[in-house]
């Protein structure tokens, strides 16, 4: 058990050893489930629970703290890295009742099965009061799920907004004492997770602009103490500024995709464009979609497998149109054998995408002079609609 201020305790787990989350989220620095104790004079609230796989260092922090009731139980989310603990909590502490809004409550007796007795169902802006301290519950949707909120200790000044301002970051300190390494993993976050959500970040930035803040409690990764770090890289992040930089995400079989990315970024290079290629084969897609935060384009690069893109340059499509960054222009480079549909099928695979497409290269077998040419082409493009966009002068 740490103490934030006090009688506010954050007694949740650390997850030194967690590399991969819902099988798909590589955490090459483990995470952490972060829940929250707040003795108030006369309630006690715990905010969220821990992952299942967790539950019994949850339930060995609150013995320690010598908690023998528990008034509330305030789950801000469904999905079970936040909720999963609180049946065998709810076993524990049977008076105990679950805060949550009338969204979250739906999804807690689907998931978890809680029964509908067992909940006290909040709206946005109510509070609650601990006698000497106040909740105040404020919805904030789509941070990622839909029923999403956050609570404000209105005493304290500290927001406890579950998953927003999150990070994947298994770490002894309870707070951000080393911004560099915390921010990376912050943006890793938001780009992996967040970062479809742009516009209703925007709002509850906002929102939360109206209050006054001396701390974010997340529910992944430390606190911060210096809120406004924070704050500030989420409205540049989830702005609709771009920079003057190319996502070259491809892969290669016989080295005529690789000949022609390798020519690409020396080209784009030469014109005053940062470049960041990725090697689908052996990249991280963490990094893949922290890179697609900023850039202006993104350029997918593959060869032809049967009639169709690599794979792997169809998962990147795939992935680029989930995430939906805030890219302005795209295009692709590839290389057949004997035909096929590989252009026309990883467009299709990004139609969430709103950006404008540049003219491919496709080429047959190892580029010719023509070929390169086409690429010199393509970066010449690149600059000019980078330019025309105001993103470089």
């Amino acid at each position: 058990m740490r103490q934030l201020r006090p009688d506010v305790y954050e007694v949740g787990a650390i997850d030194w050893d967690r590399r991969l989350f819902d099988e798909l989220i590589p955490l090459p620095d483990g995470t952490s489930y972060n829940a929250y104790l707040i003795k108030g004079s006369e309630k006690i609230a715990l905010l969220d629970t821990v992952d299942p796989t967790k539950t019994d260092v949850l339930v060995g922090n609150l013995v320690s703290a010598g908690i023998d009731h528990l008034d509330y139980i305030v789950a801000h989310h469904g999905e079970q890295d936040h909720s999963g603990s609180i049946p065998d909590v709810l076993t524990i502490y049977p008076d105990a009742k679950v805060v949550v809004n009338q969204k979250c409550k739906d999804l807690l007796v689907s998931h978890l099965h809680i029964e509908e007795d067992r909940f006290l169902v909040i709206t946005d802006g109510q509070t609650l009061s601990l006698g000497n301290k106040t909740l105040r519950f404020m919805d904030i949707p789509w941070v990622h799920w839909p029923e999403t909120f956050a609570t404000y200790l209105v005493e304290d000044r500290i927001l406890f907004p579950c998953d927003m301002f999150g990070s994947h970051l298994a770490t002894s300190s309870l707070f951000v004492d080393d911004w560099p390494t915390v921010e990376r993993a912050a943006k890793r976050y938001y780009a992996e997770i967040m970062m479809p959500f742009r516009s209703y970040i925007r709002k509850h930035l906002a929102r939360f602009a109206g209050i006054q803040i001396e701390l974010i409690a997340p529910s992944h990764g430390p606190v911060y103490d210096k809120p406004g770090l924070i704050m500030d890289v989420y409205a540049d992040w989830s702005s609709d500024r771009v920079k003057n930089e190319v996502v070259l995400a491809f892969v290669s079989m016989h080295n005529s995709t690789r000949r022609m990315v390798s020519h690409l970024i020396e080209v784009l290079m030469d014109l005053g464009i940062t470049v960041r290629p990725f090697n689908l084969s052996r990249t991280d897609i963490g990094e893949l979609a922290m890179a697609l935060v900023d850039a202006a384009t993104l350029v997918l690069a593959t060869p032809t497998v049967l009639v169709g893109p690599h794979p792997l340059a169809a998962y990147a499509a795939t992935l680029a149109n989930a995430l939906r960054p805030k890219t302005r222009f795209a295009s692709i480079v590839c290389s057949y054998g004997w035909g096929g549909k590989a252009i026309e099928q990883l467009q299709g695979l990004m139609g969430n995408l709103k950006v404008e497409l540049i003219d491919p290269v496709l080429v047959k077998g190892l580029p010719r002079d023509e070929d390169y040419l086409a690429l010199d082409r393509m970066a010449q493009q690149i600059l000019d609609k980078h330019k025309q966009a105001g993103i470089v002068q």
